[in-house]
């Protein structure tokens, strides 16, 4: 089986539910974004949040998750990244490590990482993010021995705040001949790095996902031809439509995967968790339709409670659907 190493920033998760947009607005966050904030601007709206609302936290990150689901699921995976030596640190590596991840961190005095997480009523999340220790990850901490081992190389979107490292990160893996995937993330990181982007899918990307507006903000156009825009730069392309399932194109095969119904709670980590179900069939050589519905089948699950973790209740109900398909 191939083995998928991800590379993303160490980040623990700070989630709060909250009544309505007015808070949103308060805080000078556009709904469904992700946004930059100082450690110190996050300690106070988490606290806040926490004071008013309630909270809970979780190991975070757009690929940590993604490579927790594929632990999860059965497939070997990996994580590098840069964290604080501190107790947020030690919390997300005990829950990565309990997940079944291999950790390949490297530690700073900065400290370690969180996300402010907000959910509105309808299920949308927002972001205020803190990078903490993982923007210290620099050119110089990429080594090619990191890359020993593994076959597929996995890149989150937002990655791009750090363009020198990723760049980097991602010609030294497909110089060590992995395979390199990514995850647009964020239309508002796609728009703010646009270019860039799309530099590095013409040049290095072999597989792609990204969701209808990740996909309009880098193309300019609808699924379908954002699909095959994309399909032309990269050897697997998937654009996610929302409630109406998911388009994959690999060369001239087109597959149309269906939604699946699910009580939406919190949409948090949706996207991080249909790539790791479509990740784990590809590695186990399943054919795309299979893949995508494996993918479908884990996205469905997340949105149905709070945060991107799920209990061994739900990853039964998980593995018992890709089962029978």
């Amino acid at each position: 089986m191939k083995r998928i190493l991800g590379i993303g920033s160490t980040l623990v998760d700070i989630l709060s539910q909250i009544p309505n947009e007015d808070v949103l607005h308060q805080l000078n966050l556009p709904k469904g974004s992700m946004t930059y904030v100082k450690i110190e601007d996050a300690v106070k709206i988490g606290e806040q949040l926490a004071r008013q609302y309630g909270s809970q936290r979780a190991a975070g990150d757009s690929a940590a998750n993604t490579m927790s689901g594929l632990a999860r699921l059965g497939a070997q995976s990996g994580f590098l990244t840069k964290m604080g030596k501190d107790e947020m640190g030690d919390f997300f590596t005990n829950e990565m490590t309990r997940t079944g991840v291999e950790m390949l961190a490297l530690k700073s005095d900065t400290p370690t990482g969180r996300v402010i997480a907000m959910v509105t009523p309808d299920g949308e999340r927002t972001f205020a993010t803190c990078l903490g220790a993982s923007i210290e990850l620099s050119p110089d901490d990429i080594k090619p021995e990191l890359f020993d081992g593994w076959d597929i190389f996995y890149i989150e979107g937002y990655l791009v705040a750090n363009p020198n490292m990723l760049r980097k990160a991602i010609s030294t893996a497909k110089d060590k001949g992995l395979k390199i995937a990514i995850d647009l993330a964020s239309y508002n990181v796609v728009e703010e790095s646009h270019d860039f982007l799309l530099e590095l899918i013409n040049d290095y990307v072999d597989i792609v996902f990204a969701n209808e507006q990740e996909a309009l903000a880098l193309t300019g156009m609808q699924p379908e031809e954002a699909l095959h825009y994309l399909a032309e730069r990269c050897e697997i392309a998937v654009v996610k439509i929302g409630a109406k399932g998911a388009l994959i194109q690999h060369g001239d095969q087109l597959v149309t995967i269906g939604p699946l119904k699910a009580d939406v709670v919190d949409t948090t980590g949706a996207g991080d968790m249909w790539a790791a179900g479509f990740l784990a069939g590809l590695v186990k050589n399943e054919p795309l339709e299979k893949c995508g519905k494996m993918g479908a089948i884990v996205a469905a699950n997340i949105i149905e409670v709070i945060g991107a973790k799920m209990d061994e209740t739900r990853w039964e109900k998980i593995h018992a659907a890709i089962a029978k398909l």
